[in-house]
């Protein structure tokens, strides 16, 4: 994006008699990553770029097309008009980067290579000296809150125990930045994944987002080891799940990465007596009208399932759930999430908007007047 900005490819355009602010055009871009040895061949390239509005870093200026496209159609960063979904996870991976680049860059840092049990480790520290780092910095204020930082850079895999077998404390325990931030990252590593949803990336990869093995009590996150297959139910519902580890002496047993649950069958049959388009629910005097629900999720998620294609539907709901209070029922089409406009998207990434966003969800639906 940055590259971009310098070269000028991302400005203000005009189209239609409107300006389009800091934006692309889709064939240019195409065009430059081949140029810049990004992508190999323009077949690749496209699917680099369908990589990056999967993951929400690009969109159309419009949101009129959910696949990209290599044409003279403008795309922009979500970075450039502030629509890129801060979730919890990205803000502490950011907050990992910003730690990083603030110890390698000054002198003296307490990241150093270090030596336990004859095996060498790169940027290691130990739990109390980064503890007293971070209070030094202003970065928290007291060690509490310096352990919780630590706590949820581990759960994150930004940071590990030398050897995992060890949570972040206040002790003289060796830790190690797990996320090599300064390693020099293509676009092609997008395409390593094993699909759309599920991310296997390299330890130094900067998606390793997903949070493994968390507190007892804490269900935000799903909390499965590698060597174990479950089958989870894509509901828009946070698993409560917790580590089926079999194994007491590690703290993580792989590095983690960002996974969604899943697909289950979960009500495979549509709730619809009949398929509804786009154009009908949008077209003048159409019998749907228009509602906002606020539903604040609990410690398990929000309690509903999303499904169909292009508009999507409410498919089923807890009826002890968060949504079922706020007002949902089944057979509503989903018309935003968090003000992005969702009827041309489809339930995978609707539900993927969903889970990646805050707690607090605010949902627009239309359904049929009685």
């Amino acid at each position: 994006r940055l590259r971009l900005h310098d070269g000028k490819l991302i400005k203000d355009r005009r189209f239609h008699l409107r300006t389009y602010p800091n934006c692309f055009v889709a064939k240019e871009l195409t065009d430059w990553l081949i140029e810049h040895k990004e992508a190999p061949d323009r077949e690749t390239a496209i699917r680099l770029l369908q990589k990056l509005m999967d993951h929400y870093i690009i969109h159309h200026v419009c949101d009129e097309h959910s696949d990209y496209k290599d044409a003279k159609l403008l795309y922009r960063f979500r970075k450039d008009d502030g629509t890129f979904p801060l979730s919890k996870d990205v803000k502490v991976f950011l907050r990992g980067q910003s730690l990083y680049e603030k110890l390698v860059s000054v002198e003296e840092s307490i990241l150093k290579v270090r030596e336990e049990n004859s095996v060498k480790y790169q940027r290691t520290f130990l739990g109390s000296e980064m503890i007293d780092w971070l209070i030094q910095e202003g970065e928290v204020e007291n060690r509490q809150e310096a352990v919780e930082l630590g706590r949820a850079l581990l759960e994150h895999g930004i940071i590990q125990h030398v050897s995992n077998r060890h949570h972040f404390f206040d002790s003289d325990a060796l830790y190690h930045f797990w996320v090599n931030f300064r390693r020099r990252r293509r676009l092609t590593e997008l395409l390593n994944e094993n699909s759309s949803r599920a991310l296997s990336e390299s330890p130094d990869s900067p998606f390793c987002l997903r949070k493994l093995n968390p507190e007892p009590g804490n269900t935000s996150f799903l909390s499965v080891q590698t060597n174990k297959e479950i089958k989870v139910v894509s509901a828009v519902r946070r698993s409560s799940i917790t580590s089926l580890s079999g194994n007491s002496n590690t703290y993580f047993s792989a590095p983690p990465t960002l996974v969604f649950p899943p697909v289950a069958e979960c009500n495979p049959k549509s709730v619809l007596k009949r398929p509804v388009t786009t154009e009908e629910l949008l077209s003048p005097g159409a019998p749907y009208v228009k509602k906002t629900l606020t539903i604040v999720g609990d410690a398990v998620g929000w309690g509903f399932v999303v499904r169909g294609r292009r508009p999507c539907h409410i498919q089923a709901v807890d009826p002890g759930g968060p949504a079922a209070a706020a007002g949902m029922k089944v057979c509503q089409f989903v018309f935003s999430v968090n003000g992005v406009y969702v009827l041309h998207l489809d339930y995978q990434t609707i539900s993927s908007l969903i889970m990646t966003g805050p707690r607090t969800l605010v949902m627009e639906v239309m359904e049929a007047i009685e």
